[in-house]
């Protein structure tokens, strides 16, 4: 598929998504939103996808955040709609790994666009932020409810209600990220995890997914039988047997 505000490839089990519009620092804007809609529908039905490489075109910004433009436009109808948030959350639970690869600029929509994703690669450049009260709103495409699930209550409170910027080093330092690397190495340093991810079980990455993702939804109880009828799928499974299988046909050549 083609898209006015991205670039799209898989190769090796990796799909690359660039957000293509660096004249306006990968501003979120309602094209780009159905663009990324459209191309996680596609990715998550293909077969030959076991991880997803989110970033932006350009050195200046992953996504400065939401198209203020049209933002601005938008009347309480839009805001019950969910327009942003329907798509991160889509971004969320895409069945396979995700990581967002920063450089430059994460703000607003751009750094809530970088909190669904599964992990994050920062380059040293890299700030992030939630400044939507000072343009008189809040950071309602989830940024109110993931930020502190990955920071802790207190400094994602800070965060929000003063809209100050946090740089790479503090990024890392609180949760937000799980790498910092040179600028000019974010995306190798971002292939090379999702090279570790894509070489291991495609149904096992799936129910590990959603597992985890579970941890923060529901009760323990409910969290653990979850496990447990993923890993009975699991130890029915062919690639289950394959993969032990191999394991133990190595181990024993080596004995």
């Amino acid at each position: 598929m083609t898209h006015s505000t991205l670039l799209v490839s898989v190769e090796g089990g990796i799909a690359s998504v660039v957000l293509n519009r660096p004249e306006v620092r990968n501003a979120i804007d309602k094209a780009m939103i159905d663009d990324l809609h459209a191309a996680l529908d596609d990715l998550a039905a293909r077969e030959d996808v076991n991880v997803l490489v989110l970033s932006g075109a350009g050195a200046k910004a992953f996504a400065a955040g939401a198209d203020i433009s049209q933002l601005r436009e938008r009347k309480s109808r839009e805001a019950l709609l969910a327009i942003n948030a329907r798509l991160f959350q889509k971004l969320e639970e895409f069945p396979m790994p995700t990581i967002a690869a920063v450089t430059g600029w994460c703000l607003g929509g751009g750094c809530e666009l970088a909190m669904a994703c599964d992990l994050r690669v920062a380059g040293r450049s890299s700030k992030f932020g939630q400044p939507e009260v000072a343009l008189g709103i809040i950071p309602a495409a989830g940024g109110t409810q993931r930020l502190p699930r990955l920071v802790g209550l207190g400094r994602a409170k800070e965060i929000v209600f003063t809209g100050r910027t946090v740089d790479a080093e503090e990024a890392e330092r609180i949760g937000l990220v799980n790498h910092v690397v040179e600028d000019d190495r974010v995306l190798a340093k971002a292939h090379e995890i999702a090279e570790q991810i894509a070489a291991q079980g495609r149904m096992a990455l799936r129910l590990a997914k959603v597992s985890v993702n579970a941890s923060s939804r529901t009760g323990q109880d409910t969290g653990f039988l979850l496990e447990q009828i993923s890993q009975a799928v699991l130890f029915d499974s062919a690639d289950k047997h394959e993969r032990m299988t191999a394991f133990l046909e190595k181990r024993s050549r080596k004995s």
